[in-house]
């Protein structure tokens, strides 16, 4: 069994990695550290676990005595924490954080569709984040051919829970509910990751991607459609997108034309894509929750491991 710790355990990503670890058949949950909940049950603030488990938060972790730890707690504070802790030699790391996703200290990013061998060898993983899984498994596949030779447009629109557990003016329920607001448009965070990755596989990328991020009014789930200039068919884009994904345990590719509950409560990611005279469309869905943070970091979890890259993930969308 998978020994496994959590820290910063009260927030949405901790609650759905939990969901998934407790019924993980390889996974035994050692301890879940939270300094504002430290005695309380689990159940007391993810709800949805009653029944599940009477664990309690821990005030106190021992590094040495698992195999990986889980990093849930908000960007910035992963830097501070292993600036505190020394880390065994033999633990491994598994950061939902943004503070090493331009892989320095050691770290792996943890796109599997594109990294896994190095994933499945490496110690140090930096998850990636929701907004950038979602445009980058709809644009890899042309910039590993070198198609993307124009700019690319790109709107998504995510539920409130990619805004934290922590309430706020934009994610309180009666400003939320029935509305949309654009936020951080050309400027969103995720940019810096996604421009990473397209540089890294298409030699010469210079295209600006502009990113339009909407919140929606609903909880959980991202849909992105993005456009750009290509000289393909759409014959030629969908067997180059097919192949790519040929191997991927949770990328599909859809002929059709998908909708958001496809992927809510799983950790598939659905992309299509679609030509209107020479621009290429590309619409890519996730849940934000699962394939954009805790479900993505058990599928690397698993890499690591040697495990089959689905276990403990097979979970039914909520299509209704």
């Amino acid at each position: 069994m998978i020994k496994v710790g959590i820290i910063g355990g009260a927030g949405y990503t901790a609650g759905e990695l939990l969901r998934i670890l407790l019924n993980h058949p390889d996974v035994k949950i050692e301890f879940v550290h939270s300094t504002s909940n430290a005695g309380a049950k689990l159940y007391e603030v993810h709800e949805g676990l009653f029944g599940e488990t009477d664990m309690e938060f821990a005030s106190e972790y021992d590094l040495s005595a698992i195999d990986v730890v889980f990093m849930c707690s908000g960007h910035g504070k992963s830097t501070e924490f292993w600036a505190e802790n020394k880390r065994p030699e033999t633990l491994k790391v598994i950061d939902l954080a943004q503070d090493y996703r331009d892989e320095s200290n050691g770290y792996v990013y943890g796109l599997p569709e594109i990294n896994r061998e190095r994933i499945k060898n490496c110690k140090l993983l930096a998850n990636p984040g929701c907004f950038a899984t979602a445009i980058q498994l709809g644009l890899i596949p042309l910039a590993a051919n070198g198609l993307i030779n124009s700019e690319v447009s790109i709107t998504g629109i995510t539920g409130s829970t990619g805004a934290g557990v922590k309430p706020g003016a934009t994610s309180h329920f009666s400003w939320r509910n029935n509305n949309i607001s654009v936020y951080k448009a050309f400027e969103h965070q995720h940019l810096i990751e996604i421009t990473r990755t397209m540089t890294l596989l298409q030699k010469g990328f210079d295209k600006a991607l502009n990113f339009v991020p909407v919140r929606g009014d609903f909880a959980r789930g991202i849909f992105i459609a993005a456009h750009l200039d290509c000289p393909l068919s759409v014959d030629e884009v969908s067997k180059l997108y097919k192949d790519f994904y040929r191997d991927a345990a949770f990328t599909f590719v859809m002929d059709s034309n998908p909708d958001m509950k496809q992927v809510v409560n799983t950790n598939k990611a659905i992309v299509h894509v679609e030509k209107h005279g020479g621009k290429l469309l590309i619409l890519s869905a996730i849940d934000n929750l699962l394939k954009g943070a805790s479900g993505q970091a058990v599928q690397n979890m698993n890499l690591m491991f040697g495990l089959p890259e689905n276990a403990g993930l097979n979970l039914k969308s909520s299509a209704f």
